[in-house]
Formats: C-alpha cells, sequence, structure tokens
C-alpha cells in the first residue's frame, strides 16, 4: 500500500471512532519538555507526546522500549528480548539522534550510540514526556529527532506505598516497591525495583537463551530552606545482560546507570522564578569476557531563569558540562575530557489568537567547536477548537569520543547538523476527542560514516560525507471518558539516503499504532496494536529487508477491594514471529502476571 493511500484510509476512518458526547471534565495534562516551562499540553505549539503513570502501569512494560514502541514514528530496533541492546529511530532521523533524559538531565552516553532505553525501568516512572523535531536550541547536542525525558516518581503526590510482584514466560520475575511521605519540613520518596528473566534464543542458529538482571533504586527528596525548594533525586540501575557474538559464542556483561541531580528552585520576585541544576550521570558498560568496556562521567550545571513581562514570557539560562569517557574496544584503547558551554535564550508570545515561540542557544563544545542552533513556532487559532501550526527549527549532534578516537577514529569530524520544517493542525470538537496531522520534512547533513580504506583488511576512517531527507506525514486521533480511553496514531514517512537513493536502515515508511481501554466497574481491558511497514537492514553483502508485521498485546485488571487487584498481560498475541533487527528474532507469545498493592 502507497503512503498516501495509509494516510487517506486512517483520515478517513478516524472521524467514525467513539464520538459519543459526554459531560465529563478533563483532567489538564502538563508538559515541560518542550519549552521548559509548565504548560497545558494542548497548548504546547511542538508536537508532544505524554505517557501518563496510569498507562505505564497498564502496560506491565519491562523497559522503556515497551512503551515507545506503541506510538507511531517511534521505530524501535531490538537485538533480541528483555535488557537486550535497544534504539529508537524518531521520525526517522538516526539513533543517537533523540536525546534522552532523566528527570531533565541528558542520560546519552558520550562514548557510543544511544541511551540505554533498555535499562529503565518503567516501575520507577511518573511520565514520559517525548517532544518530536530538533529541540537543540533548548538541549544542545542529540537532539535532532526530538527529546524524550523520563520523569521518576517522586515525592509529589500522596502519602503511601505502592507495591506489585509478578512473573511469566521465559523465566521472568519481577517485583517493584515505592513509598512517599511528607511533613511540615519537607517530603521524602524512594522506589526499587527488579527484573530478572531467563530470556530465550535471541539470535538464529543459536539454541542457547540469553538471560537479564536489572535492580533499580529511585530516591528523592525535597524541602523549603530560607524561601529556596531544594530537591535531591538519584536513579541507579545497574545488572547483567547475557549475548552471544558473531561466533554465537555466549558471553555476558554488566551495566551501572545514574543519574543524581540537586536543584534550587527560587521566585525573587512576582515576575521572576530561576532555578539551578546540578547533575552527575554514569554510563558503565563492562564485558565478562574480554578487557573490552565503555564508561562516560558527566558532571553539568544548568541555570535558568524564567521571566514574565506583559504578554512575553522569557526564558534564558547557562549551561556547562564537564564529561569524561573512557573506553576498550576492538583492541583500541582511548580517554577523552570534553567541555561543553552554552548560553539559551526563549520567547513565548501569546497575543489574541496568536502564539508564537522563539529559541536560540549559542553552543561552544571543546572538540566541534562553537554552534548555532534556533527554532521558531508559530500557531493561529482559527477557532478555539481548531489551531493551524508552522514550524522550523535546527538540530546538531557533536560526534561522540568512540567517533573521533576509537576504531576508525578521527578527531577532525565536524558535527551532524539538520534543518526541519513542518506544518501541523490540532482540532479539538470537544474535551474529550482531539485530531491531530503534521507534514514535516528534515534535511540532515555532515552524517558521519566509517569509510573503509582497504578492502583487504577494513580498515577505514570515519568522515562527514552522508546526507538524507525524511519527508513525513502524521495523523493522529484520541478519546478519553471515565470508561473508555482510545487512541490511533499513524505516519507515512521516506527515511531517505541522499547520496544512493535508499531507504534508511532500521525505519518504516509506514506505522500504524493504535490503543483501547474500557472500564468495566472493578475490570479493565485494554489492546494494544502496532502495525509496521518493512524496513532495509544492515546484511552481506548488500542490505536485507525485513518483512513488515502486526503486534497485539492484551491487558487486563480485577480488582480485589480498595487496595488490591491483579493484572495481566499477553503479549503478542497471535504469536507472530517478526524481526526488528536481522537475525534477531523478537519474543514469541508471552504471558505475565501481576499482584499489586497501593495504600492510597
Amino acid at each position: 500500500m502507497k503512503s498516501s493511500q495509509f494516510l487517506l484510509l486512517t483520515l478517513l476512518g478516524l472521524p467514525f471512532c467513539a464520538s459519543a458526547q459526554h459531560d465529563n471534565e478533563e483532567i489538564e495534562t502538563v508538559v515541560v519538555t518542550a519549552t521548559r516551562t509548565a504548560q497545558a499540553a494542548d497548548q504546547v505549539l511542538a508536537p508532544v507526546i505524554v505517557i501518563d503513570r496510569a498507562t505505564i502501569e497498564r502496560s506491565m512494560a519491562a523497559d522503556l522500549g515497551d512503551l515507545l514502541k506503541f506510538h507511531a514514528g517511534l521505530d524501535i530496533a531490538r537485538s533480541g528480548g528483555v535488557g537486550q541492546p535497544t534504539s529508537v529511530f524518531m521520525r526517522g532521523t538516526e539513533s543517537n539522534h533523540t536525546l534522552v533524559m532523566i528527570d531533565g538531565v541528558k542520560i546519552n552516553p558520550g562514548t557510543a550510540g544511544g541511551a540505554a532505553l533498555q535499562q529503565i525501568s518503567p516501575a520507577l516512572v511518573e511520565r514520559i514526556e517525548i517532544v518530536k523535531g530538533p529541540r537543540s536550541s533548548l538541549y544542545g547536542s542529540e537532539a535532532i529527532g526530538g527529546v524524550i525525558n523520563v520523569i521518576t516518581r517522586g515525592h509529589a503526590g500522596p502519602n503511601g506505598v505502592s507495591a506489585s510482584l509478578g512473573g511469566g514466560s521465559f523465566g521472568t520475575d519481577d517485583g517493584q516497591v515505592n513509598g512517599r511521605m511528607s511533613g511540615a519540613r519537607g517530603n521524602l520518596g524512594a522506589g526499587v525495583s527488579w527484573l530478572d528473566t531467563d530470556g530465550y534464543p535471541v539470535q538464529t542458529g543459536s539454541t542457547l537463551a540469553s538471560g537479564h538482571d536489572n535492580l533499580s533504586v529511585n530516591l528523592s527528596g525535597g524541602l523549603t530552606l530560607a524561601g529556596v525548594n531544594v530537591n535531591a533525586r538519584h536513579w541507579d540501575a545497574r545488572g547483567n545482560t547475557e549475548y552471544l557474538d558473531f561466533l554465537l559464542t555466549p558471553l555476558d556483561q554488566d551495566f551501572k546507570n545514574q543519574a543524581t541531580t540537586l536543584q534550587l528552585d527560587a521566585t525573587p520576585s512576582a515576575s521572576w522564578e530561576t532555578s539551578i541544576l546540578l547533575s552527575h550521570v554514569v554510563d558503565e558498560l563492562t564485558q565478562n569476557q574480554s578487557p573490552d568496556f565503555f564508561s562516560t562521567d558527566r558532571d553539568a550545571l544548568d541555570w535558568q531563569n524564567d521571566i514574565q513581562a506583559g504578554i512575553h514570557q522569557l526564558t534564558a539560562g547557562l549551561y556547562l558540562s564537564a564529561e569524561d569517557t573512557k573506553a576498550m574496544t576492538w583492541g583500541s584503547a582511548y580517554a577523552a575530557a570534553t567541555d561543553v558551554k552554552a548560553i539559551y535564550a526563549q520567547d513565548q508570545i501569546s497575543f489574541g489568537s496568536h502564539d508564537l515561540v522563539a529559541a536560540a542557544r549559542h553552543t561552544s563544545h571543546e572538540t566541534a567547536g562553537n554552534h548555532n542552533t534556533w527554532n521558531l513556532d508559530y500557531a493561529f487559532a482559527i477557532t478555539p477548537r481548531l489551531r493551524l501550526n508552522a514550524g522550523a527549527g535546527t538540530g546538531f549532534r557533536a560526534p561522540d569520543s568512540s567517533e573521533r578516537f576509537g576504531f576508525g577514529g578521527n578527531p577532525a569530524l565536524q558535527p551532524e547538523t539538520s534543518t526541519n520544517l513542518e506544518l501541523g493542525a490540532n482540532f479539538r470538537p470537544d474535551a474529550l476527542r482531539q485530531f491531530w496531522l503534521r507534514i514535516f520534512r528534515n534535511e540532515i547533513d555532515n552524517l558521519i560514516e566509517y569509510i573503509i580504506l582497504d578492502f583487504n583488511t577494513y580498515e577505514g576512517i570515519n568522515q562527514n560525507v552522508a546526507r538524507a531527507r525524511i519527508d513525513g506525514l502524521e495523523a493522529g486521533y484520541e478519546y478519553r471518558d471515565e470508561n473508555w480511553q482510545f487512541r490511533i496514531e499513524a505516519i507515512a514517512q521516506d527515511p531517505t539516503d541522499l547520496d544512493t537513493g535508499e531507504q534508511l536502515l532500521r525505519r518504516a515508511s509506514q506505522s500504524l499504532t493504535a490503543s483501547a481501554v474500557r472500564n468495566i466497574g472493578r475490570y479493565e481491558v485494554g489492546l494494544d496494536m502496532l502495525c509496521s511497514s518493512e524496513r532495509k537492514d544492515f546484511g552481506y553483502p548488500s542490505p536485507v529487508t525485513l518483512p513488515g508485521y502486526g503486534l497485539f498485546n492484551l491487558n487486563g485488571r480485577l480488582g480485589l477491594g480498595q487496595n488490591w487487584w491483579l493484572q495481566a498481560r499477553i503479549e503478542n498475541i497471535l504469536d507472530k514471529q517478526y524481526q526488528t533487527v536481522a537475525g534477531y528474532p523478537s519474543a514469541s507469545r508471552g504471558v505475565y502476571l501481576s499482584f499489586n498493592y497501593r495504600s492510597f
């Protein structure tokens, strides 16, 4: 089916979905990531997705990848099952073109690849904010395809304890405990989750199962001293993952990921708010059958100021970071220190039916030089229910340490850069329903590729030689009332290598996702669906084609009283055999059950 036909059928079908009128009052969803300031989600000019705590809990997802894959335009590539390397390709961009944050702090490693999505336990997550399109103007390097901000469960909210214990297919056991308490002097929160699975054979040609275990802890606390709000958080995930090498030899590696923050907030005047965020991030991966390892250690300071001046909401800040990276891989070792300095500014203007957001950032990167990025978003409300949007922005990604000093290293590499344009429309016929449509084009230059110089030894060098263009059309519909929740999203995109004319690897040109949830008294039943077209992947002597697939997950909940409930999930209910990475089959049908308690 052609992309235009795919989107047309989707759009024609949307108005016939649930459309009954109800008088329920909508609970407002607030988003911070798009502009660094709190906004109602339906007022944000950039395309955003919010995955709330109720959705996370209902999904029984093992990691972040399992949550993200049910949103169109977020192509997930996983090399096997739970705990195996997982990448996200947002709107057709590269896997290292998405900035991932924990509580507003960048956790992307400085060594190679994207953030370790497979190590983030949903049990410790309050909500996830996803902003599509470049946001380097606010957050710097990596934010070419978009930003994923994972907000952990903290000390805010009602006092009490929640817990769950469960298990299921592939020898999986998991559990979590979270607690919060508050008093006159401050607030405290703590959570721990654990997951252990025997796994399954994750590579074709092998019968050996690859297991994984993850122990994650989240601590938070807050108090007010002399008018200054002081908040501290610490997230820690560590464990072990088994895998196979190219010769199908069983190996394993230990991982550790940490993000520690101290935030100071003050309001010097009625129109001025200021915040200082200090952070320390650790990303470590250690092989147990060889001396290979990757290590990132990053300290950062982010000072943000928000000033209200009439119709202008001004944001300006300073960002400083010091990063140390070390690695040993393929017989090559390196150690690098990288300092980054940046200033950023943003103006949000609202006047009548018009909204405008303009943002800019100047980054001084020790190895990538000086770089300027910007965003400009505009919206016009034709009626209180219909709004048109237009946006443009630039992004960049500084070369990581492995590209500069590892295998094929080239210290002279320049940043990858992008320019994104888009148009959109949002229609809300009432408080329960909304439709949206977006058209975008993202052009990326100076893409880094490994160029073979000697075909006998395959020795080569990384160079800025590639270009890409992604044209896309995405649409969606959402309906919510007290008994029903329904969401459908679709994207048709053309991620193209401009030098070869070929489709970029591991990205589908079409995908459709949907979710339906029905509440019936103490029962709840839900269905998640993902349909993805074929995609290309690495192969020898030429790329291979991975077939398209359809994935369906069924989940249910049974209330056992005011504080107790049972929850179940059947994953891949049709037992579809499919791959998102060539040679690595995804999990077959699985059944999971958990017993849950909440005191509040």
